[in-house]
């Protein structure tokens, strides 16, 4: 079997390495980065250009490929390798606008009343301050297009809010990402991710995760791509998650098929559990970043198996393995991040966290200058620990983070740690036929 994984951070050294457990896989990455070329072969190609990507996959005999990050799935990816007969795992470019517009995952929502907070639409800059400046209430402006998980503002104050605005649809900030802004009401809880797997039909959820956003301990400072993650969420009840599952997941996976754009893939729901019950914050069209790290250490079924399931309809009968225990991911980061994050830095004490028991390496933001490993972005290493709880995976975790040095290094020190704060929205075996939805 012969894989090829598109991407080249922490969330593509996962999924690399979890097909190296497959058997007798070989996978190539496009383009990688210098920890995933240990398992896997490094291909030059920029993930963005589909069409020299899809050759690529060809003249590599590729038997199926994965698309890791959400920018080449909404541009299409998909749609041009199966039209070249490409056996390729995730949503086409039409399903993937549940990711990239903001705009129609909230105008979908309202449609098929799936729970989401109540919200505005805006094109025009002024039109959008006023509102802002007027309203009375915290409120979150986000980007309508990618802007890599940093395009969302909570503000608390009307100032804080204009700004934002100004930011995104002034300055442009974001491109044209921020041409238009999603303006809605703050929602208070306990946000989580839940991901699943899906055939277009069927759903799979997995076990449920959660990220930590911001960029400082106690949820402080702005929002990033991710400081971290843990797996399973401990106070998931079996009730909530088919909650979650039967107003929200099976509902847009209804509500795409009704639209003409058919969901395949992996299917990632932001949701706040809030007072009165869970309401989805964004749906994302790829597996987190860094979710999927903690979710594949766990995973013990084959990735393989999962987009055969999803390639042949039958993820009905698809039946996921786990192992017990815990994982924690802890996100290294540069100097800077997410402003202006600081490259170039040497890394030392790789090998010494990679020894670490029960302990899992993966590189996000690094490159090779002179034989060294320095950091070249803003998330550089993600250090995840397993064990049979979620207090051992977090000191394994943080124990492998303490191992690797870097001018300049940056994370956060409570990923996982017990909290009962209510947060602000900055952003499994149970099986799920649509036709009974």
């Amino acid at each position: 079997m012969r894989v090829l994984v598109v991407g080249s951070g922490g969330r593509e050294h996962a999924l690399t390495w979890a097909l190296r457990r497959d058997g007798d896989v070989t996978v190539f990455c496009a383009p990688g980065n210098p920890g995933i070329s240990q398992v896997a072969e490094c291909i030059p190609c920029d993930p963005l250009d589909l069409e020299a990507l899809a050759g690529r996959a060809s003249r590599l005999n590729a038997d199926l490929t994965i698309v890791g990050p959400e920018a080449p799935l909404a541009a299409g990816v998909v749609d041009v390798f199966a039209a070249r007969g490409l056996k390729v795992f995730g949503p086409t470019r039409a399903a993937a606008g549940l990711e990239g517009s903001k705009v129609f995952m909230k105008q979908l929502c309202a449609r098929y009343e799936i729970p989401t907070a109540p919200f505005r639409v805006f094109d025009d800059d002024s039109a959008a301050a006023a509102y802002v400046r007027q309203a009375e209430r915290p409120l979150v402006i986000k980007a309508d297009g990618l802007a890599a998980g940093k395009g969302v503002v909570v503000a608390g104050t009307p100032a804080e809010g204009v700004a934002a605005v100004e930011a995104m649809m002034t300055r442009r900030r974001f491109g044209d990402a921020g041409a238009r802004v999603v303006v809605e009401d703050v929602l208070l809880g306990e946000e989580v991710s839940v991901f699943a797997i899906c055939d277009g039909v069927h759903l799979v959820p997995l076990i449920v995760a959660r990220d930590y956003k911001r960029v400082g301990d106690g949820d402080r400072g702005p929002n990033t791509g991710g400081m971290g993650a843990i797996a399973p969420w401990p106070h998931m009840s079996e009730g909530t998650l088919d909650r979650i599952v039967d107003t929200i997941l099976a509902p847009a996976l209804w509500a795409m098929a009704e639209e003409g754009r058919p969901y395949r893939g992996v299917l990632y729901a932001g949701i706040m559990l809030t007072p009165d019950g869970p309401q989805v914050l964004e749906f994302n069209v790829r597996f987190g970043d860094p979710e999927a790290q903690v979710l594949l250490a766990l995973l013990e079924t084959g990735l393989i198996e999962v987009a055969d399931a999803v390639l042949a309809g039958r993820v009905d009968r698809l039946a996921l393995r786990w192992r017990s225990g815990s994982a924690v991911c802890v996100v290294l980061c540069a100097e800077g991040y997410p402003e202006r994050p600081r490259a170039g830095d040497a890394i030392t004490g790789l090998d010494r966290a990679a020894s670490e028991p029960h302990t899992l390496v993966f590189h996000a933001g690094t490159a090779v200058k002179d034989g060294q490993v320095v950091t070249a972005g803003g998330r550089i290493l993600n250090l995840v620990g397993i064990g049979d709880t979620l207090d051992v995976a977090r000191r394994r975790a943080y124990r492998a983070a303490d191992a690797i040095a870097f001018d300049g290094k940056t994370l956060r020190r409570d990923i996982g740690a017990p909290t009962a704060a209510l947060r602000g929205n900055a952003g499994g075996t149970t099986r799920t036929d649509i036709t009974k939805a």
